[in-house]
């Protein structure tokens, strides 16, 4: 039965996680003709869906409506970061994180469905990891970091979001996926993958600026 559950969910959390990254393509590609006035409520009502999906997950009241709609405004507010680093970085810099991000996140699926370690245990201390960064996050808003403190930020970044690829994939192989919870799976895996890329593109941006 578990066999059963886990093979015939998991092709379906993956097609809806790249369908959620062509939305979000969609999304960033618009974002061009957005007035700058309207980024920042955007970026509120963005984080505000995240939240709901915090207090909403036990309850699987994560649709593929919401889904769609949740990755194309996050499509829509990268593009102010994206523009950026092609703007200071040039393009070849944004094209060779998202090459990255591609391979590094491959290998760490692979290994999570490959494994027959339980990773279960990494939720945690990955929670509080995450925690740690967005108190620098908001920490970096008041008092800007220097871009040692940042490229270091950066890298647990890369750190904890690669974890959380492993947590995510493996946990949907040891605990299968009920049809209801493919939206919410697709979209764990799509702020791993969201999250993991500015983290390596900020990593790229800060080297390349000290060339």
């Amino acid at each position: 039965m578990y066999a059963y559950t886990e093979n015939r969910q998991m092709p379906s959390v993956i097609k809806t996680f790249a369908l959620s990254l062509a939305v979000a393509f969609i999304g960033m590609a618009s974002g061009v003709y957005v007035p700058p006035a309207l980024f920042l409520p955007l970026a509120i009502l963005e984080l505000a869906m995240l939240l709901g999906v915090f207090f909403l997950r036990r309850k699987k009241a994560v649709s593929y409506g919401f889904l769609y709609v949740f990755t194309f405004i996050s499509g829509i507010t990268m593009y102010p970061i994206i523009s950026h680093y092609i703007a200071t970085a040039g393009a070849n810099i944004v094209l060779m994180s998202l090459g990255t991000t591609t391979v590094v996140f491959t290998g760490l699926a692979v290994y999570a469905t490959r494994t027959k370690r339980d990773l279960s245990f990494l939720g945690g201390m990955l929670f509080a990891a995450l925690l740690a960064l967005v108190c620098l996050a908001i920490f970096n808003l008041i008092w800007p970091l220097n871009s040692t403190a940042m490229l270091a930020y950066s890298f647990i970044g890369v750190l904890v979001f690669s974890g959380y690829v492993l947590f995510d994939i493996n946990r949907m192989k040891h605990y299968g996926v009920a049809p209801d919870e493919v939206p919410l799976m697709a979209l764990n895996l799509y702020l791993d993958f969201i999250n993991l890329f500015i983290s390596i593109l900020r990593i790229f941006g800060i080297l390349s600026s000290k060339d």
